[in-house]
């Protein structure tokens, strides 16, 4: 995505969606009968609306907010044969944090989107051979941007799609390398038909950051770890041009302590072992936000660009413009301003809930000033 003379903006995918669209998904995934004519229209009526709102507040690279997904990661069960939910067989999440803070965590989880949630989210077991099942719903959404970014000024669209690690746990496959071979290919399936459909795929794995906050793991267990998610990726989306893709990462929790997430320094190798031509991860994360010096010493290769998050997903503090345009300006100096984009740490509502951390009002407020900040970092690089 080439800048044109200024810092563009984006942001990671996931939005709130609206609760006339909750409400009839709440129904569907309770397999409630629904008029499926009258479904799709008000998911494309839904993605038009996010569509226009992002336009209209300032943002260049626009996405459908995953409004048709019940989440980010749970919409594989939609898409991907051999997999069953196993409720109550989840792993515990941020282990560490959990550990160091139960009392917070056990108020967190309850009041946190997962509570708002249209279904319990349960994690997806790998049962049988994995096989691309969804083209409807794939060739339904690609519709939908499509017919929502008519007469929208924007400089592009991208669509988000789960990695290969974050499909589930492997219960069939004889190792989790065969596993993420058999669901790298299945995946690449939506891979190309992104690309095809002329949107830029983001390929999203939050779980790389995951490896190192995991007690279980040593480092050559991490490492080795890492690099297996970075080759079933990069296997998957072989053939596709770096510059159709942006990958991102980040550390997945939202509004916590956050004192065990992994430094930046742990992960940007293997983040930039992913053959992308684009990188969005954390840097607005206050536990995160002094690592931009990382990019004094590690040299980001010709072409590539960086999507910095400058606005947070974990507070309804609306960031100062000028704070953005000092973050960006940080980036600019170190890796060049041809090679920033303006992003958010991640998306806003990853699974489709009736609460989110940030509230939908404060989220555009946000988006509003990412443009400004965007547009007085551009005033001073150019």
């Amino acid at each position: 995505m080439a800048n044109a003379n200024r810092i563009l903006t984006t942001h990671v995918g996931s939005l709130p969606r609206p609760h006339d669209l909750l409400d009839a998904m709440k129904a569907k995934l309770a397999g409630e009968k629904i008029d499926a004519v009258a479904y799709n229209k008000k998911v494309a009526g839904a993605i038009a609306d996010t569509v226009r709102q992002q336009a209209q507040s300032g943002l260049d690279i626009l996405a459908d907010g995953e409004l048709s997904k019940p989440g980010f990661f749970t919409y594989v069960r939609e898409r991907l044969t051999g997999f069953e939910a196993r409720p109550g067989q989840a792993p515990i999440l941020f282990p560490a944090e959990v550990a160091a803070f139960p009392e917070y965590y056990e108020d967190y989880f309850k009041r946190a989107m997962g509570g708002g949630g249209v279904a319990p989210t349960a994690p997806m077991f790998c049962i049988g051979p994995v096989t691309y099942k969804g083209e409807a719903d794939l060739r339904a959404d690609l519709a939908h941007l499509k017919a929502a970014l008519q007469g929208v000024a924007c400089e592009g669209a991208f669509v988000p799609a789960v990695a290969p690690s974050g499909c589930g746990i492997n219960d069939y496959y004889k190792s989790d390398a065969e596993f993420f071979e058999a669901v790298g290919e299945a995946l690449r399936v939506e891979y190309l038909a992104i690309v095809e459909a002329g949107f830029q795929l983001q390929v999203d794995d939050p779980f790389l950051c995951d490896i190192y906050a995991d007690p279980v793991l040593d480092d050559k267990g991490r490492n080795r770890t890492a690099a297996s998610y970075v080759e079933a990726i990069n296997h998957s989306i072989r053939g596709i041009a770096p510059e159709k893709i942006r990958f991102h990462t980040c550390y997945g929790i939202n509004e916590g302590p956050r004192i065990h997430e992994a430094a930046l320094s742990d992960v940007v190798q293997h983040m930039l072992g992913v053959k992308a031509g684009e990188y969005s991860f954390e840097a607005a994360n206050c536990r995160h936000e002094h690592e931009y010096h990382l990019w004094e010493k590690v040299k980001l290769a010709p072409g590539k660009k960086l999507i910095p998050g400058v606005i947070t997903h974990a507070s309804n503090i609306v960031e100062h413009p000028e704070l953005i345009a000092e973050r960006l300006v940080r980036f600019a100096e170190r890796v060049g301003r041809d090679n920033v984009i303006a992003g958010a740490d991640c998306g806003f509502s990853s699974q489709a809930s009736y609460k989110t951390e940030v509230h939908p009002t404060v989220i555009w407020e946000k988006f509003k000033a990412m443009a400004e900040g965007a547009r007085l970092a551009s005033a001073q690089l150019w």
